[in-house]
């Protein structure tokens, strides 16, 4: 009897040490993916910071070129729209430093002065008329002064596209933290930290929208600048979404699911569009590459026979 009532009292502690254990595990496990989650999202801000700093300090040449082209401007050469207009460019291309407009301003200038000496350099010991000299010469000089605004228009395009290529999954994730309860600043922030290793641009772009929903009191302000910042329809669609959702008291996950949902629906429009110019773009290299290897295959023999019987 005693026996069987120690087999028990073992049997019962076997069975409710892991029992309980499970749910120990379950929580410690927990516990542990958090305190992970706060430590990469410390390491992510110190990181910002860390570039941040290291952003802020220019080299040695290009605060030259800053201080030429600040010069430049301060001296009144450009009208108040243009520099305002470049300005809205640069930052719309991901140039937000203080240096920026005068690096523009300054490499614009200084490449207009020293791609025409370098041309004429060049050109100094080849024989050709002078009045071709001179415009080649002057054609450096054009081509100096529209180089960075080439340079710059490409690198806008491919910053607009980043941030356009990760909206759809930020959105998915502001859904995620809108419906686990977090206001709106707290969305923002938390998917710009989450996001920055996939989408680094547009987790910039969404940090600088949190910092302006803390710094401005009134946060339609805050969400019309996103859109208005990179001049980029879907995240002035968002913003404006954003902004109905404060104003008329819209579900925010129903709008940014709706939103989502628009986005990439449209994302594979754009692709099948591109898909369907896929006959017409290959039109031209079938034409200059296979047919003239298929007419040589096919008439090949008949022009080898041909030419035999002429001879005989």
């Amino acid at each position: 009897m005693n026996e069987t009532l120690l087999f028990g009292i073992v049997g019962m502690v076997l069975f409710l040490v892991p029992l309980c254990a499970i749910p120990v595990m379950t929580i410690m496990r927990r516990h542990k993916r958090i305190r992970q989650r706060l430590l990469e999202a410390q390491q992510i801000e110190g990181v910002t910071a860390e570039s941040q700093a290291r952003r802020a300090k220019a080299p040695p040449l290009a605060e030259s070129v800053a201080s030429l082209g600040f010069a430049v401007v301060r001296a009144g050469l450009l009208s108040k729209g243009t520099v305002t207009e470049l300005e809205r460019t640069l930052q719309a291309g991901g140039f937000r430093g203080a240096n920026g407009l005068g690096l523009f301003v300054g490499s614009k200038l200084l490449l207009m002065v020293a791609m025409p000496l370098v041309a004429y350099l060049l050109l100094h010991n080849v024989h050709m008329k002078s009045l071709l000299h001179i415009a080649c010469v002057a054609g450096a000089g054009v081509v100096g002064l529209l180089l960075p605004d080439f340079v710059i228009r490409n690198i806008r395009q491919k910053y607009l596209k980043a941030v356009e290529r990760g909206l759809a999954d930020a959105l998915d994730m502001m859904i995620i933290c809108a419906e686990a309860g977090l206001a709106l600043e707290a969305a923002i922030r938390r998917v710009s930290i989450e996001i920055v290793h996939a989408h680094p641009k547009l987790a910039e772009e969404l940090s600088i929208t949190s910092g302006e929903l803390n710094m401005i009191s009134d946060s339609r302000v805050a969400l019309t600048n996103m859109g208005a910042r990179t001049g980029l329809p879907a995240l002035r669609r968002l913003g404006g979404t954003l902004v109905q959702t404060i104003q008329y008291g819209t579900p925010l996950s129903v709008a940014l699911r709706t939103l989502a949902t628009e986005l990439r629906q449209e994302t594979l429009t754009r692709y099948e569009e591109k898909a369907a110019r896929l006959p017409v773009l290959l039109t031209v290299p079938m034409i200059l590459f296979i047919l003239p290897c298929v007419f040589l295959i096919v008439a090949g023999p008949i022009a080898v026979q041909v030419m035999a019987k002429f001879r005989h």
